[in-house]
């Protein structure tokens, strides 16, 4: 196992903070780590995805659990045994060929199994299928005492743990239960919308049809046009949807990965970031009129459909050296006008956002700090020097809390710690459940000391 000591962020690359970092290559290994942990504790890290400060532990010791990636042979009921550090990109390129879908899908496949389970990631058919913990069979837990537990779903501490963020222990792997899909490509719908009210309205028609749904929305466009979007809508495609020329393709690996990748090679952040403004409103205006008003049955890769975004994997560079604050929320059906009012406030600011990512949830998921909840969710970066940033997203947690909605923890980088609470009515027993199972709080972050979870 190797040691060193390191200055670890988030992918957002705001408040660096130092820890030693632990590569264990075995179970014994990690649990020898998390036995030998120092005063300031131990946190688990995968591939460092999070925007935030989840993966971080300011003096103490953090867990890389990259190595750990083994993946297990697929059972006759389409399940799959696998480690914490695999990534979701690669056990993607090995099931498709089998003809398996891990069973759900988030907007990038470079996060680990570790990660999805300790952010109980929801994907683009949440309505139907949940987020990621709930098709867990079981999961391998090492807890502050050096034990790993096999954990069970129903229980409590399996509910603490999908979403808990790596509070309740280091997840060292699960046992999935798989999709089984027809071929490695989608077909997939977009269609224009003119304003918030038009995309919501297309959002909702048709049902749920075309399972996987996103939108983008144009967060610079004001007036009428405020809440301009695209929406993409797709659907497994089946074989006889295949063009004449796919031939074996249909279950290829090379369908499973994004269409190409650009990397700014060698890139250090732009000094005052890539956008402003003026060029984030010139883009958005482009990309917005670039898109067809509708297209049906437009055949892509599974993996562009759902991973368009690891085309880009530098993308976070663009920001400036202040690095970005990504901002996630959902609010409840029936509370769409907050959904407006908060659309109006980031364009009536100005803000250069240009990613921003509108998605329908469906049921809660039993964790405790699960996101995902009934109602819409948008997520949006920002550039985190911005100026008046934080005030300003202070306020929206305010209205979004008075509207009982959250915002991710997965993903935060700057919320106050009163704010989590008004937002997580489970974060109580979490805490209780925490404290008995592990007093001494082994498991730290700065992400837990700075919202006191």
């Amino acid at each position: 196992m190797s040691v060193d000591t390191v200055s670890l962020t988030g992918w957002g690359r705001t408040a660096p903070t130092t820890a030693v970092r632990f590569r264990p290559r075995t179970h014994e290994e990690a649990a020898a780590a998390v036995r030998g942990r120092g005063p300031r504790g131990v946190i688990a890290r995968g591939l460092g995805r999070s925007p935030g400060d989840a993966a971080q532990n300011a003096g103490g010791s953090v867990l890389d659990l990259t190595g750990l990636a083994r993946i297990g042979g697929v059972d006759a009921a389409g399940a799959v045994r696998c480690d914490a550090g695999v990534s979701l990109e690669r056990l993607l390129r090995v099931l498709l060929p089998l003809g398996w879908l891990p069973p759900v899908v988030p907007g990038t496949g470079r996060v680990t199994v570790g990660g999805a389970i300790a952010s109980d990631l929801p994907g683009l058919d949440h309505r139907r299928s949940g987020s990621f913990a709930r098709h867990l069979s079981a999961l391998e837990l090492l807890t502050a005492d050096g034990e790993v537990r096999t954990v069970l779903p129903g229980t409590a501490l399996f509910d603490a743990t999908a979403g808990g963020l790596g509070l309740t222990g280091v997840i060292l792997g699960a046992t999935l239960r798989l999709r089984r899909v027809p071929t490695a490509l989608m077909s997939v719908s977009t269609e224009r919308a003119e304003d918030l009210d038009d995309l919501l309205a297309r959002f909702t028609a048709g049902g749920d049809r075309l399972p996987y749904a996103s939108a983008w929305i144009d967060l610079m466009a004001r007036g009428r046009a405020a809440g301009r979007g695209i929406l993409t809508r797709g659907e497994h495609a089946t074989p006889d949807m295949r063009p004449a020329h796919a031939g074996r393709t249909l279950l290829s690996p090379r369908s499973g990965g994004a269409r190409g990748r650009f990397r700014l090679p060698g890139c250090p952040p732009v000094p005052g970031g890539l956008f402003g403004p003026a060029p984030a409103a010139l883009y958005n205006e482009v990309r917005y009129r670039g898109a067809p008003r509708a297209r049906t049955g437009e055949l892509r890769p599974v993996g562009a459909f759902f991973h368009a975004a690891d085309a880009y994997p530098d993308a976070n560079l663009l920001y400036g050296r202040g690095g970005l604050v990504r901002y996630r929320f959902t609010v409840g059906y029936g509370q769409e006008e907050t959904l407006h009012r908060v659309v109006r406030r980031i364009a009536g600011r100005r803000g250069p956002a240009v990613r921003a990512v509108l998605q329908r949830f469906g049921a809660a998921d039993p964790g405790g700090l699960s996101f995902a909840a009934p109602g819409w969710s948008l997520a949006l970066d920002l550039p985190a020097a911005l100026p008046g940033l934080a005030r300003f997203l202070d306020d929206v947690d305010e209205e979004v809390a008075a509207a009982g909605g959250r915002v991710c923890l997965a993903k935060d980088s700057r919320m106050r710690p009163e704010a989590a609470a008004a937002m997580y009515p489970g974060l109580a027993g979490f805490q209780e459940l925490r404290a008995r199972l592990d007093p001494t709080e082994a498991f730290r972050s700065d992400l837990s000391r700075r919202l006191g979870l």
